[in-house]
């Protein structure tokens, strides 16, 4: 016989497994729920040029791409955010501003497996669109971090690092960088924090074409990590505004309650070829995994897929990096099987009154299970507790002749007699 694994990069999700996954999804969709945003979904398999067009460098290598039997090229979605895009753009029109949607979709991109990335992920995808105003911004970064704290995360586990592109953008135009330069800059400064000073240093005179000093300049800008220092040292009319606005979303996550899980960081700059302004990305506040989210303005990606041109804000979140740092935090729920109910029947007679009685207490919202076949009380009980059973009822012919059930809590072993006409129509013992 072959034997069958599954591909390198991607998971099997056996039930503890499953368990985890739905515990953090069912977190993100209750905090997305309860900020308003409703739900949508996706095909996961969309046309090549969606991508090429619209999305990073880095995500276009990592496409799963193929010419399909019609003759399309075509690529599993290795992001959400362009088919969000096209989805929005094809009925802006008639929905109410702003819209507030989220999904959960699962993605595929082909890249090396390591630590927190595989090759297929979940990912918690929260966009707003048709609202300018930095407040917009705010509650994005708002969402994702109280999906974390449902998660049972806090200011101690995790951080916001904050920035805003406009703002970087003038700082670095002030120095004279043309617009080829400060792209090259950019990926100079997503790598900040990886590698050496001296390498940083090096690769911004090499690959934006800096001189010593106007590298040195940049390279002191975006290590502050002070507003007011900035403004201080490299203040003009345009820089002060985009530090005011700045400060107005830091104070919106003030009045949220979440000051203490966001920070102002200028090399935070994002990879993907899209946002055009407030950016962001959360990590544990120990810095020893990947980012678990990031996201951020992107006012330009809606005309570019479609007639409608709004502005747009909004993130990504993956379950893998977050279920290492839930794991690491002791915050994952218990994968152990769980049944608030296991019925023994003592013989054959009681089987059709076993059965009927796990439907009244199925019916009532109960989980409940039971043998099949003769089995002897033994063996019944000790199937009951494997499935993690809280309570196990016992029918037994001589209990059944007087009307009774035996209820034994598990975790005690108390015993307790009821009313089994009383338990058949619902009635539970308190």
């Amino acid at each position: 016989m072959p034997s069958f694994a599954a591909l390198p990069g991607f998971r099997d999700f056996y039930p503890p497994d499953f368990t985890v996954r739905s515990h953090i999804q069912n977190a993100w969709r209750e905090t997305a729920r309860r900020y308003g945003y409703e739900e949508y979904d996706g095909p996961p398999l969309e046309p090549l040029e969606l991508y090429t067009e619209k999305s990073g460098d880095e995500i276009v290598r990592q496409l799963y791409n193929f010419v399909d039997k019609g003759e399309r090229a075509v690529a599993l979605r290795p992001e959400m955010t362009p088919t969000f895009a096209r989805m929005v753009g094809a009925r802006a029109g008639g929905m109410r501003k702003p819209i507030r949607w989220f999904s959960i979709p699962q993605l595929f991109r082909y890249e090396r497996t390591q630590r927190g990335r595989l090759r297929e992920h979940f990912q918690w995808n929260v966009d707003l669109v048709g609202e300018t105003d930095v407040s917009a911004d705010a509650e994005v970064l708002a969402v994702g971090l109280d999906g974390l704290r449902a998660l049972g995360l806090t200011a101690d586990d995790i951080v916001a690092r904050v920035n805003d592109r406009r703002l970087l953008d003038a700082l670095l135009q002030q120095q004279g960088l043309s617009a080829v330069q400060r792209m090259a800059a950019y990926g100079v400064i997503d790598k900040l924090g990886r590698e050496k000073r001296d390498e940083s240093l090096r690769r911004f005179r090499m690959e934006a074409g800096l001189d010593e000093a106007t590298a040195q300049i940049v390279l002191g800008m975006v290590e502050s990590g002070d507003l007011s220092a900035l403004e201080n040292r490299h203040g003009s009319e345009a820089v002060s505004g985009h530090i005011d606005r700045l400060r107005r979303y830091l104070d919106t996550l003030r009045d949220l309650g979440l000051g203490d899980f966001v920070r102002f960081d200028p090399t935070i700059v994002r990879g993907l070829a899209y946002y055009t302004g407030i950016v962001f990305e959360i990590f544990d506040r120990k810095g020893e995994l990947r980012a678990i989210c990031g996201g951020g303005r992107y006012d330009a990606l809606l005309s570019t897929v479609s007639d409608v041109d709004l502005p747009a804000c909004g993130f990504g979140m993956g379950d893998v990096v977050l279920a290492e740092l839930l794991k690491e935090r002791k915050l994952l729920p218990e994968t152990k099987a769980r049944l608030d109910y296991y019925i023994v029947a003592v013989s054959d007679a009681e089987r059709p009154l076993q059965r009927q009685l796990a439907q009244v207490l199925r019916g009532r919202g109960r989980t409940v299970s039971y043998g099949f076949g003769a089995a002897g009380v033994g063996k019944q009980f000790k199937d009951a507790d494997a499935r993690g059973a809280a309570r196990v009822v016992v029918l037994g012919p001589d209990e059944v002749k007087q009307d009774v059930a035996v209820i034994k809590e598990m975790a005690t072993g108390t015993e307790l007699r009821v009313n089994l006409s009383r338990l058949l129509k619902g009635e539970e013992p308190a």
